[in-house]
C-alpha cells in the first residue's frame, strides 16, 4: 500500500466523525499491520513534514502502540516484525527523532524506550557508537535524547545487570562534560541551552543513582563536573522569558535545570558523601566530598533560600530539595556547626513561614476545595512539598539537636499563640496560628514524651486548639480538628475535655467547608481508637454514619473508608442494624471511585486507593456480623455486581480485597447461593490466566464452595465443578514454569476434596494421585514436598485399599512410603522435626498412616507394618506435645494481653544530642546484632514461614476426628481380628517405642473421657435452652 492511501486510512481510524468509516479504517489497519514494511511506511508518515499534522500525530500514536505491543512480545515470538524491518526502523528513528516537533518527539521517545530496553546492547550494539559520533557533531540534542533513554534503562539495575552502563559512562561522559562546559559559558543562553543542560543532568542522575561510576573517582574529572553543577546552582536564572503563570513558571527550562542539579547534589551527599554508609574503598571519596563540597553546597542553598525570605521566587520542588539537604546536614557535627549561626533566621523567617497557610492555599481552598483535599492527602504531593520538607526539617532538628533548639522553637510557637489570643478579632494572625498549630501537631511525639510539655498538653488543647473549632477562618477549623486528632490518645485529666474535643470533631463533619469535614473525619479515627467509653458515640452513631456517606459521595479519599473501618471494628456486632445501609453506600462509593479512576489519569492513585478503602471497609463489616448469618443474604445482592466485575482482569488492582469479600460471604452465609456459585468460573479463569500470585487467597473461597456446598459441587453438571477443578489443578501442576511455592494451594485443594467428599469421588483419586506424584519427582522445596505427600495421606484416609491399588499399578507404592517415612524422620540441627511442622500436617499424616495400618494383612506387605507403626507413635507424641504447647501459649497470651500498655513509655533523647553521629553508630551496631541473631535463627530454619499457615484456621471435616482414638481403635481392631499379626508387631518394638505406645494409650483414654464430658455438657446446655 502506498503512503498516501495508508495516511488516509490512519486519519480515518483516528479522526473520522463517522463511526462506520472509523471502524472500517481500523479493520483495514488490523489486516495490513503485520505486512512487511508496514512499520517503515508508518514511520515515513510520522516524519513527513509536508503531511497534515493531525495525520502525523495519529500515525505516531499507531506506531508507538504497535511497537509497544509487538517489538518485544512476552511470548518471545519475534515473527510479527521482520528483522530487516527492525533494522530499518532502528536506523531511521535515530535520524529523525531530534528533528520532530515536541508533540511527536514524545511518541518517538516512547518507541525508542521500548526498542532500547529490548535490544540494547545485544541486538543494537552500534547504538553507543552512533551516540558518541553525534555528541561531537550537529546532532547533539538527538544524541543526548537517546543517551538519556539508554541511561534510564540501568538507573535501578544493580550488580551484573548494570555492566553495560559502565562502558556508556566511560565513552560518553568526557564528551558530555565538554558539551556541558561549552553550554555554561554561553552568554545570554537561550531556552534551548537549558534543555540541553537538563538532559545532561538527567543522564548523570541515572548513571549515579545506585552506584558511582569509576571515572568519577578520578579527582580532576569529578571536580570538573562539580564546578559546573555549582555554577548552575549559584547563577541566577535569566529574567527574560520567565512565564507569568505559576504552573508554567515552575516547569520553565532554567528552573528545571536548577531542580535537577539540586537533585544530583542531594544524591551525591546522602548516598556517596556519607562516611557511615560507605564501604572501605569508597570512604576516601566520601571524605573528599565532605571536605571539598558539602559546605559549599550548604552555602549555596542558604543563599537560595534567602531569596524567598525577601519575597523572591523559588519553585516548590527546588525549596523541597534544598530543605532535604539541610535536614540531612543536621546529624553531621561539622555541617551542623556551619548551619548553627543561621538557624534563627532559617527557622523563624524561612521554615516557619513555609509551614503557614498562604495565598496559594487560600485560592485553592476557595476555588477548588476538592483539589485542596486531594493535595493535602496525596503522598506524592508530600514528596515535592516545601511545607512537608519544612515539617521534616523541624522534626529532625528537635530530634537530633533538641537540647539547643526544642525549647527555643516551642517558646516561639507559644509566643504566636499568645499574640493571637491578645489580638482583636480583625487583627488576629490567622495564618501564623495555622502554622503554629501545624508545628504542634508535627511535634506531637516529642511533646507527648518530654516534660514540662507533656503535663501541659491538655491545657494547650483547651486554650489554643478548642477555640479554633469555631474560628471564622475555615483553615483554622480544619487545623484544629487535625491537631486534636494528633493528641486524642493522651491521658486527659478531665474526661469532659476529651468529650468536648470528640463532639467538636463530630460537629466538624457538618461544617460548610469541605476540607474541614475531611480533616474532621481523619481526626475522628484517632478519637474512636482512643475512646474508652463508646457511650460517648452511641447516641450519635446513626447521624455519624449519615455524614460519612454524604462525604463519601463528595470526595474520594481512602482515609474516609479507613475511619469507617475503625468505627465498625470498635462497635462490632452493634453495627449490625446499619450493616446493610453501610454496604449499600460503600458499594455506591466504590463504583464512583472506579469511574473516577477510569476517567481521569491524574486521579488514578486517589480513586484506586479510595476504592480499596471501600472494599476493606465492606470486609470489616462482613467480619463484624459473622454471628448474624441471616444478614449476608440481604447484603449479597448489592455486592454481587462488584464481585462479578472485579474478579475479571478489570479488577486486578482490587482482586485480593474482592476475594476477601467472597470468602466472608461463602464462609458465614447460611448457604452458598447460586449467584455466589456463578463466581466460581470467573475465579478459575483468573487463576489460570493471570492470578497465580493470588492462589493462597483463592484457596479460601474454593475451600468454602467444596466443603460448605459439597452437594452442589458433586451433583451440578452445568457447569461441572469437579471437571473445572481438575482441569485447573492438572494444568497448573503440569506447568514446570510455575514455582513450587506458587503451587502450594493446589495439593491443599486436592486434600479438601478428598476429606470433604469421602466415598463420593472414587473416580478422582487416580488422576489426582498421578499429577501429584509427577510433580513430586521434580519438587525441590521441602514444604511443597510435604503438601504433595499429604495428598497421598488424604487419599489413604479417603480409601486405603483403593489408594494402595492405584499406587501399586503405578509401581510407586513402596517408593512413596519410603519417601514419606524418611521425611518424617528428618530432623533439624536443633532436633526438631524438619517436615510436617503444623498441627494440621501432622494430623493428616496420622490419619493416612492409621488407614494404612487398618488394611488387611493380605494387602500390606509384612515388612511395611513395623516402620509405619513406629512412625505413627512418634507422630502422635509430637502432635500431642504441639497441642499442649499451643494451649499453654494461648493461656499465657490471655494472661499477658494487657501488659503491652505503652502510654507511659518515654524516651530520653537528650543524651543522644551531644554526639548524634556516635549515637547513630551505636544504634546501627545494635540493629546489626539483632539482625545477626535473627539470621542465626533463620539459618536453622526454626522460624520458617513454612511452620505456620493460615490454612490451619480453615474448617475441615477431619476437625471432628480424634487421631488418638482413631489410632487406638485401629490397633484394637487388629488385635481382635489378627492377634498373631498384632503380637508380631509388638515384638518389633524396643523399650523406647513401648514407652511411646503406653503414653499414647493413656492419653487416648484421657481424650475419650474429655470428649464424653464435652458431649454431656452440650446435652445439658441444649436441654436447659429447650426448657
Amino acid at each position: 500500500m502506498d503512503l498516501s492511501n495508508l495516511a488516509v486510512i490512519i486519519a480515518a481510524a483516528a479522526c473520522s466523525p463517522n463511526p462506520d468509516e472509523r471502524k472500517a479504517a481500523e479493520q483495514s489497519l488490523d489486516q495490513i499491520k503485520h505486512t512487511p514494511q508496514h512499520l517503515i511506511r508508518v514511520l515515513q508518515i510520522v516524519v513527513d513534514g509536508g503531511c497534515d499534522p493531525a495525520v502525523r500525530q495519529a500515525a505516531s500514536i499507531h506506531f508507538k502502540n504497535f511497537i509497544a505491543k509487538h517489538w518485544d512480545p512476552h511470548s518471545g515470538d519475534q515473527s510479527k516484525i521482520l528483522l530487516s524491518d527492525k533494522n530499518v526502523v532502528r536506523d531511521q528513528i535515530l535520524v529523525y527523532v531530534s528533528q520532530l516537533p515536541p508533540i511527536l518527539r514524545v511518541q518517538m521517545g516512547e518507541c525508542l524506550k521500548t526498542i532500547i530496553y529490548a535490544d540494547y546492547p545485544e541486538q543494537w550494539p552500534h547504538l553507543l557508537d552512533w551516540v558518541k559520533h553525534n555528541l561531537q557533531d550537529q546532532q547533539v540534542y538527538g544524541a543526548l535524547f537517546v543517551l538519556r533513554i539508554m541511561s534510564s534503562k540501568y538507573e535501578f539495575k544493580s550488580d551484573e545487570d548494570r555492566t553495560p552502563i559502565y562502558r556508556v559512562v566511560e565513552e560518553t561522559f568526557p564528551h558530555l562534560l565538554n558539551i556541558f562546559d561549552k553550554l555554561v559559558q554561553i552568554e545570554s543562553p537561550s531556552l534551548e541551552v537549558a534543555d540541553h543542560i537538563k538532559l545532561i543532568c538527567k543522564i548523570f542522575w541515572s548513571c549515579i543513582y545506585l552506584e558511582l561510576p569509576r571515572p568519577l573517582f578520578v579527582p580532576n574529572f569529578f571536580n570538573a563536573w562539580m564546578g559546573l553543577f555549582l555554577n548552575i546552582l549559584e547563577r541566577p536564572v535569566p529574567l527574560e522569558g520567565q512565564p507569568e503563570d505559576p504552573e508554567l513558571r515552575k516547569s520553565w527550562g532554567w528552573w528545571k535545570t536548577k531542580k535537577w542539579v539540586a537533585h544530583i547534589l542531594n544524591r551525591l551527599y546522602t548516598r556517596f558523601g556519607d562516611l557511615k554508609l560507605q564501604n572501605p574503598e569508597n570512604k576516601a571519596f566520601a571524605q573528599m566530598f565532605q571536605t571539598n563540597y558539602a559546605a559549599k553546597i550548604l552555602e549555596c542553598h542558604l543563599k537560595l533560600l534567602n531569596v524567598i525570605r525577601i519575597g523572591g521566587y523559588l519553585p516548590d520542588r527546588v525549596i523541597n530539595l534544598i530543605l532535604q539537604y539541610l535536614s540531612n546536614s543536621i546529624p553531621k557535627n561539622s555541617m551542623y556547626a556551619l548551619l548553627q549561626p543561621h538557624l534563627d533566621v532559617l527557622l523563624f523567617e524561612i521554615i516557619f513561614p513555609l509551614m503557614c497557610f498562604n495565598d496559594d492555599d487560600q485560592v485553592l481552598w476557595d476555588e477548588d476545595p476538592h483539589e485542596y483535599v486531594r493535595k493535602g492527602y496525596d503522598i506524592i504531593e508530600d514528596l515535592y512539598s516545601p511545607r512537608t520538607a519544612s515539617m521534616d526539617f523541624v522534626t529532625e532538628l528537635v530530634r537530633k539537636r533538641g537540647k539547643d533548639n526544642f525549647p527555643k522553637f516551642i517558646q516561639f510557637i507559644v509566643g504566636i499563640f499568645k499574640r493571637y489570643s491578645e489580638a482583636p478579632l480583625e487583627q488576629k494572625p490567622y495564618r501564623q496560628k495555622d502554622g503554629a498549630l501545624l508545628a504542634v501537631g508535627t511535634l506531637c511525639d516529642k511533646l507527648r514524651q518530654n516534660e514540662p510539655y507533656k503535663s501541659e498538653l491538655e491545657n494547650m488543647l483547651v486554650q489554643h486548639v478548642f477555640p479554633e473549632f469555631s474560628s471564622p477562618a475555615g483553615h483554622l477549623r480544619a487545623k484544629a480538628a487535625w491537631v486534636a486528632g494528633q493528641y486524642a490518645n493522651i491521658n486527659f485529666s478531665d474526661q469532659t475535655n476529651f468529650s468536648k474535643a470528640l463532639h467538636c470533631v463530630i460537629s466538624g463533619m457538618r461544617d460548610p467547608e469541605l476540607p474541614v469535614r475531611v480533616d474532621s473525619v481523619f481526626a475522628l479515627r484517632s478519637f474512636i481508637d482512643a475512646c474508652k467509653n463508646l457511650d460517648e458515640i452511641r447516641p450519635v452513631l446513626p447521624q455519624l454514619l449519615d455524614e460519612f456517606f454524604k462525604l463519601m459521595n463528595e470526595v474520594e479519599n481512602e482515609d474516609l473508608a479507613f475511619t469507617l473501618e475503625t468505627i465498625v471494628y470498635k462497635f462490632g456486632e452493634e453495627i449490625s442494624p446499619y450493616a446493610l445501609g453501610l454496604c449499600q453506600n460503600l458499594a455506591s462509593a466504590f463504583w464512583k471511585c472506579v469511574d473516577t479512576d477510569n476517567g481521569d489519569d491524574e486521579a488514578d492513585d486517589t480513586g484506586a486507593l479510595a476504592a480499596v478503602g471501600c472494599l476493606r471497609a465492606i470486609s470489616t463489616i462482613l467480619e463484624s456480623i459473622s454471628s448474624l448469618p441471616h444478614l449476608y443474604g440481604q447484603i449479597e445482592p448489592y455486592l454481587l455486581p462488584i464481585m462479578r466485575k472485579m474478579l475479571t482482569t478489570d479488577g486486578q488492582d482490587v482482586f485480593e480485597e474482592v476475594l476477601e469479600i467472597v470468602s466472608y460471604i461463602t464462609t458465614f452465609s447460611p448457604t452458598i447461593s447460586l449467584d455466589m456459585w456463578s463466581l466460581w468460573p470467573l475465579i478459575m479463569e483468573a487463576l489460570v490466566d493471570w492470578a497465580i500470585d493470588f492462589f493462597p487467597n483463592i484457596l479460601v473461597p474454593l475451600h468454602n464452595y467444596i466443603s460448605r456446598g459439597s452437594e452442589h459441587y458433586l451433583t451440578c453438571k452445568q457447569p461441572d465443578y469437579q471437571q473445572s477443578l481438575w482441569s485447573v489443578i492438572s494444568s497448573l501442576m503440569a506447568n514446570k514454569n510455575i514455582d513450587d511455592s506458587d503451587l502450594e494451594p493446589a495439593p491443599k485443594l486436592i486434600g479438601i476434596v478428598l476429606q470433604t467428599c469421602k466415598g463420593q469421588v472414587d473416580h478422582c483419586v487416580e488422576p489426582y494421585l498421578r499429577i501429584t506424584l509427577d510433580r513430586l519427582r521434580g519438587a525441590e522445596k521441602s514444604s511443597f514436598k510435604c503438601l504433595l505427600i499429604e495428598v497421598v495421606a488424604n487419599a489413604f484416609y479417603y480409601n486405603a485399599s483403593l489408594t494402595l491399588g492405584i499406587l501399586q499399578r503405578f509401581g510407586f507404592a513402596t517408593e512413596i512410603l519410603t519417601i514419606w517415612l524418611h521425611m518424617l524422620q528428618e530432623k533439624k540441627k536443633s532436633g526438631a522435626h524438619a517436615n510436617f511442622k503444623g498441627e494440621h500436617d501432622k494430623k493428616v499424616c496420622i490419619l493416612g498412616l492409621t488407614s494404612i495400618l487398618s488394611l488387611p494383612a493380605g494387602q500390606l506387605p509384612g515388612e511395611v507394618l513395623p516402620p509405619v507403626f513406629r512412625a505413627l507413635l512418634e507422630l502422635l507424641v509430637a502432635y500431642k506435645d504441639q497441642l499442649a504447647e499451643a494451649a499453654k501459649a494461648e493461656e499465657e497470651d490471655d494472661e499477658d494481653g494487657d501488659d503491652d500498655n505503652m502510654d507511659d513509655f518515654e524516651t530520653d533523647e537528650e543524651d543522644d544530642e551531644e554526639n548524634p553521629d556516635e549515637t547513630d553508630d551505636s544504634t546501627l551496631r545494635k540493629l546489626a546484632a539483632q539482625a545477626k541473631d535473627f539470621r542465626s535463627y533463620s539459618d536453622d530454619d526454626e522460624f520458617s514461614d513454612d511452620d505456620y499457615s493460615d490454612d490451619e484456621e480453615l474448617d475441615s471435616p477431619i476437625d471432628e476426628v480424634d487421631p488418638f482414638i482413631l489410632f487406638m481403635d485401629a490397633v484394637t481392631a487388629m488385635q481382635a481380628s489378627d492377634s498373631l499379626r498384632f503380637q508380631s508387631l509388638r515384638q518389633t518394638l524396643d523399650p523406647h517405642y513401648e514407652g511411646l505406645a503406653n503414653n499414647i494409650a493413656q492419653h487416648t483414654e484421657q481424650r475419650r473421657a474429655e470428649i464424653l464430658k464435652e458431649q454431656l455438657e452440650k446435652q445439658q446446655a441444649s436441654t436447659t435452652v429447650a426448657s
